[in-house]
């Protein structure tokens, strides 16, 4: 209550009167906005939050909002990057001087250090977390080059977006990027695309509008298609690749590049999703199922969110692409937050090479009894003997390697090494059986249920395929591609081409078939996700092989009622993502539901699972399943709630981890926000 006739303005003054003489500039201090706001890279939970530090008068042009600084924290000197710059502080203590600034480079703009808080935020994580993933080792030699911007920016080489032409939703969307609006789309491409010409030329689109775009690739070879595309589309200046496997010289060159807007236009893979991109008009990834799009280091972001975060967060166009559609994108498009971009289906099918499983009819059977459980049916043969009449086939194999791994040839129990007790397996065509972990050979190996000696295959590896094959088709080049041994391409020539899934060279002109062997395999693996993963690999495939017009055929060894099966013979991706979508709501599994899966110490698991019960609202919804051991020492947790409190669990489960870490209490829990691998 205000005494002696002073008003509440007049108190309100003499607070803030004495707030700013708390934090007036000490002798030395720059008299300019003094106060610094800093993020210290500090990965602690309960000090996940901004530091406010004195700017001397020496550092004070350079300490500026995205600089690189050394301060004072805890009694060490730490990073830190400068957030801004204030006239005052809300701290009511001393504050501690900035005690270098490590580079007046602006590193993380305003708009990256917002997105990645947004990270963090998103996945109950930590800003220090994502600023690493965010921002590249600096390199002093790099900043110190003369680094040539052609201003203004080049225009780009082709003006032409015929690769769009097949949808009829496209010219509305580009019409939009010309505008400088910020379209959804989710765009499923035609079997035989040249997606990457299709993201250069949106890229083009945008560029010419004065804008910046942001492509993302899956993996080193799709960047290359990409990169080529680019330079095609927009000059090979027109553009700059960003990715880890540049080397940290190269990255950060790259990096620096696109920061002083050198060019409008980035390309990249999963470290580029928080490329500083001037004026960001459009965001665009390829085949977002690729779980090389989910960062192993944490709060382990997937790029796919981050893209969705960015775009959100700074008005821009957004548009997700590939040849099979995942149930995330499939949610988006039932939320209608994105809008749909797919020719029809007389386009489709046009494009689209006939799909076939071995054994589907009973002429098949009559032909070939044995075609739903042969490995390599008669029909498969058939198709590949017609099939190198004209050019190269693709034979996909879901293994790699000879024969990976051995079972007894009477019980079918799996044959493990005597010494360690890991899985025997072959890696050549002579010689004993050998421990797939200690590599001891298993020449006087004796099955521990029956005492049979003879092994069997389980599966049949690529290596071992391709010899199979190549004694089937005398004459016929054989070629393998996985591992470290990776086709970008082939020719038209005749050849049989055997891959592992996602190794699937490029071939001139397309394939003229494609047998997809083992289809079991990918659906039996230990992942919720299996179906469309799977899915998505036998899209991919079937899009390198010629429409059905020019001879294209597609023949896949499984079951033929099995639903993923029968999505790939109908072509219809869209289906099936929504049918998955659906399955997973009935199930309450992500994205239909916010899941997070909390791996650590068992003390350590338990205790942060009793913080969240307590701090979690009991009108959100949490379900908590498990925990289930792991080993003697570890385990693990999922909790979820429904989609809607999904801010609200990765809040509460930060809370729950800054109680803890404020504690000191041992044990580190690792927590994952709706993982890609489930199950």
């Amino acid at each position: 209550m205000a005494q002696n006739g002073d008003s509440p303005e007049q108190l309100t003054l003499l607070r803030e009167t004495v707030r700013r003489s708390r934090t007036k500039a000490p002798a030395g201090i720059t008299a300019a906005l003094p106060v610094a706001r800093i993020a210290v890279d500090v990965s602690l939970p309960h000090l996940d939050h901004p530091f406010d530090y004195l700017v001397p008068d020496d550092l004070a042009e350079a300490a500026q909002p995205g600089a690189r600084v050394k301060v004072r924290f805890a009694g060490k000197d730490l990073d830190g990057f400068v957030l801004e710059r204030l006239e005052s502080s809300d701290h009511d203590g001393k504050l501690a001087r900035i005690r270098k600034v490590v580079s007046p480079e602006r590193v993380l703009t305003p708009e990256v250090a917002d997105l990645c808080r947004a990270v963090a935020d998103r996945y109950a994580g930590v800003l220090a977390d994502v600023t690493r993933l965010a921002v590249p080792p600096r390199h002093a030699k790099v900043e110190a080059e003369s680094l040539r911007c052609p201003l203004p920016v080049k225009p780009v080489v082709s003006s032409s977006v015929s690769e769009w032409s097949p949808y009829p939703s496209a010219p509305g969307f580009l019409d939009a990027l010309r505008r400088s609006e910020a379209p959804r789309a989710i765009w499923t491409a035609v079997p035989g695309a040249d997606w990457a010409t299709a993201f250069a030329q949106a890229a083009a689109v945008c560029a010419s509008a004065g804008r910046g775009a942001l492509l993302l690739a899956p993996d080193a070879r799709d960047l290359e298609r990409l990169a080529a595309a680019c330079a095609e589309v927009l000059g090979p200046d027109g553009y700059v690749t960003l990715s880890a496997d540049l080397g940290p010289t190269a990255r950060y060159r790259a990096f620096l590049a696109a920061l002083r807007g050198c060019t409008r236009v980035v390309i990249g893979t999963r470290a580029a999703a928080f490329a500083p991109v001037t004026d960001l008009g459009l965001v665009a990834l390829w085949d977002d199922g690729d779980d090389s799009y989910a960062e192993p280091r944490a709060p382990y972001p997937h790029a796919r969110e981050v893209l969705l975060l960015r775009a959100y967060r700074q008005k821009c166009a957004v548009m997700l692409g590939g040849f099979a559609r995942s149930a995330e994108t499939a949610a988006l498009l039932e939320s209608q937050w994105a809008n749909e971009l797919i020719a029809d289906r007389a386009v489709i099918r046009a494009a689209a090479p006939s799909v076939h499983i071995a054994g589907e009819s009973d002429r098949d059977l009559a032909r070939d009894p044995g075609a739903r459980a042969a490995r390599l049916p008669h029909r498969a043969f058939e198709i590949a003997r017609e099939g190198l009449r004209s050019g190269p086939v693709l034979v996909q194999v879901p293994r790699a390697g000879y024969l990976p791994s051995l079972v007894c040839q009477t019980c079918r129990a799996p044959s493990r090494c005597s010494t360690c007790g890991g899985t025997l397996r072959r890696t050549g065509g002579s010689g004993p059986a050998s421990c797939s972990v200690c590599g001891r050979p298993a020449a006087d190996h004796r099955c521990t249920e029956c005492g049979d000696t003879r092994m069997r295959a389980a599966v049949v590896g690529a290596r071992r395929t391709a010899e199979e094959l190549g004694r089937a088709f005398p004459g016929v080049l054989v070629r393998t591609s996985g591992g470290d041994n990776m086709l970008d391409t082939v020719s038209d020539e005749p050849a049989l081409i055997v891959t592992t899934p996602g190794a699937e060279p490029v071939a001139a002109g397309g394939y003229s078939a494609a047998l997809l062997l083992d289809t079991w395999l990918l659906l039996a693996r230990q992942d919720l996700r299996a179906p469309e993963e799977a899915v998505r690999r036998w899209f991919n495939a079937a899009a390198l092989v010629r429409p059905a017009r020019d001879g294209g055929t597609v023949i896949m060894v499984g079951e033929p009622s099995a639903t993923p099966l029968q999505a790939v013979v109908r072509w219809s991706p869209e289906g099936f993502a929504t049918r998955e979508l659906s399955e997973r709501r009935t199930a309450r599994l992500a994205p239909a539901a916010k899941l997070a899966e909390l791996t650590g110490p068992n003390e350590a698991v338990a205790d942060l699972l009793a913080r969240l019960r307590q701090l979690m609202d009991p009108q959100a919804g949490l379900e908590i399943l498990g925990p289930v051991a792991l080993d003697d020492e570890t385990s693990r947790a999922v909790v979820r709630t429904p989609r809607a409190s999904g801010s609200a669990l990765a809040r509460t489960l930060k809370e729950a981890q800054a109680a803890r870490t404020t504690k000191k209490n041992p044990g580190s829990v690792r927590i994952q926000v709706d993982p890609v691998h489930f199950g």
